[in-house]
C-alpha cells in the first residue's frame, strides 16, 4: 500500500491503495464519494465518469498511482455553494433521471462536452454522449437538457 495525495474537488485528500487501485474506488471506498457509480468495470459505459483536468474519463479504469497531481472532479464537486450549475438545473427541469444509476457519469461527460463546446450540435452532443449508456434510455431528454444548459 502506498499513500496517495490526490486533488479531489479542489481538496488535498489521502488516501492509502495499490498503485492498480482503479480511481473509483479510491473515491468511493476511501474518500466515501459515492456519487461516482460502478457500472461495467471496463470503460464501457460511462457511469464512473468523473473529470482529470477538466476532461471526461473512466475512473473504473484509470489506476490511482496516474492521477498524480492532476485535478479531479466528481459529481459531488460540480455544484458551488449548494447550487446546481446550468446543466445539472436543466437536467432536472428536463426530468432527465429515471433510475438515476448513471445520471452521474451523464452530466460529467455532458459537463465536459459543454466547456469544450458551450453551443453543442445534436450530432456533437451524440458523439460526446455516445458511450455513456442510459438503461432508461432517456437520451432524448439528455440531449434536451445539454441545449438548454448551452443556451444560458
Amino acid at each position: 500500500m502506498k499513500t496517495f495525495t490526490l486533488n479531489v474537488n479542489g481538496q488535498t485528500r489521502q488516501a492509502e491503495a495499490a498503485d492498480d487501485t482503479p480511481l473509483l474506488w479510491v473515491l468511493r471506498d476511501h474518500l466515501d464519494l459515492v456519487g461516482t457509480k460502478f457500472g461495467c468495470g471496463m470503460a464501457l459505459c460511462g457511469a464512473c465518469t468523473v473529470h482529470v483536468d477538466g476532461q471526461a474519463v473512466r475512473a473504473c479504469v484509470l489506476p490511482v498511482s496516474q492521477v498524480g497531481d492532476k485535478k479531479v472532479t466528481t459529481i459531488e464537486g460540480l455544484a458551488q455553494d449548494g447550487k446546481l450549475t446550468a446543466l445539472q438545473k436543466a437536467w432536472c427541469d428536463h426530468d432527465v433521471a429515471q433510475c438515476g444509476y448513471c445520471q452521474a457519469g451523464q452530466i460529467m461527460c455532458a459537463t465536459a462536452l459543454l466547456a469544450e463546446k458551450p453551443k453543442p450540435t445534436d450530432a456533437e452532443i451524440d458523439a460526446a454522449m455516445s458511450g455513456n449508456l442510459c438503461r432508461c434510455a432517456t437520451y432524448t431528454r439528455i440531449r434536451q437538457a445539454i441545449h438548454t444548459a448551452a443556451a444560458q
